[in-house]
């Protein structure tokens, strides 16, 4: 680290040995009391990280409450590549939740829709490709590799089926920057309850709707938070439009996350069938797209 800026300010350098990116991730405090958030990687993701860091800084720019980009560079003799983003103080939003009220859980959640709709405000490239031959194409490749990969989940004929019957709905979709994981587990909770944003190391460009396939953490730890995040994204009620592309977009993260677990053990193969049961039971074997986890009564 010797090669990292101002690394000589640095007061304690502590691992953070969370998530699920190949980052390496460090605690930092500097000799001014600053807290910050150190993240390295290999220096082959340098054109990555270098367009992750800079889409970063227009997110900030626009207010979004979030771990803030202070410095980009290479470091270890240039090999590899660090950030320097600042500490949100806090704790994880999937700890916190349980501990708030009904209705604490649900403002926060709406929050967290209307920090959404504002990252979703930068366009996507000109050049990028039409949506339904992307996303198309990305989801026949997985149904194949769900398929060859051995392992079954109940009632895969009907999610399969759900999305055969309904590539339709991805044609002519409007894309955006996405965070690429928003979810309760990269958020944070503050003392006094305000959300901040993290980890966007897996940021892309897609449809605007697509960024809710994640929202299946979310509404496990809280229905009123999920229910909240989609009010507070529309404005109201989402359209039953949006219904049924999440439905599909959570059909297709269900099937992908299963051949997905298998690196990581028996331990998450059984946390994702287990969540594809989840799902078939929200969404009544996808015969209904609204989920039972959308808390009508909190219509705003």
């Amino acid at each position: 680290m010797q090669n990292i800026k101002n690394y000589n300010t640095f007061t304690k350098i502590e691992p953070v040995n969370k998530g699920w990116s190949s980052d390496k991730k460090y605690y930092i405090e500097t000799v001014e009391g600053r807290k910050l958030l150190l993240r390295v990687t290999d220096i082959s993701e340098y054109d990555t990280k270098k367009a992750e860091f800079e889409m970063m800084k227009q997110v900030v720019a626009m207010g979004v409450p979030m771990s803030q980009p202070m410095d980009f560079g290479t470091c270890d003799y240039e090999k590899s590549v660090y950030s320097m983003l600042t500490w949100c103080d806090g704790e994880d939003a999937e700890v916190v939740l349980p501990s708030l009220t009904e209705t604490e859980q649900y403002v926060l959640g709406i929050k967290s829709g209307e920090i959404l709709r504002l990252i979703h405000s930068i366009p996507a490239p000109v050049e990028q490709e039409e949506w339904s031959s992307h996303f198309g194409r990305k989801t026949s490749n997985k149904i194949e590799k769900y398929t060859a990969c051995g392992i079954k989940i109940d009632g895969d004929d009907k999610i399969i089926d759900y999305i055969e019957n309904n590539r339709y709905l991805l044609s002519g979709r409007p894309q955006c920057y996405q965070h690429g994981d928003y979810h309760v587990g990269n958020m944070i909770i503050s003392p006094d309850n305000t959300l901040s944003i993290i980890d966007f190391n897996r940021s892309d460009f897609g449809d605007t709707w697509e960024e809710f396939n994640r929202i299946v953490w979310s509404a496990t730890v809280s229905p009123h938070f999920a229910t909240g995040q989609l009010n507070g994204y529309f404005g109201g009620r989402p359209p039953i439009e949006f219904f049924k592309l999440l439905a599909f977009y959570i059909s297709s993260n269900t099937l992908s996350s299963i051949y997905w677990a298998i690196t990581f053990g028996e331990k998450e193969i059984t946390t994702m069938k287990d969540q594809a049961r989840d799902v078939l039971s929200w969404f009544d074997n996808l015969n209904n797209p609204v989920p039972t986890w959308y808390l009508e009564k909190f219509y705003v």
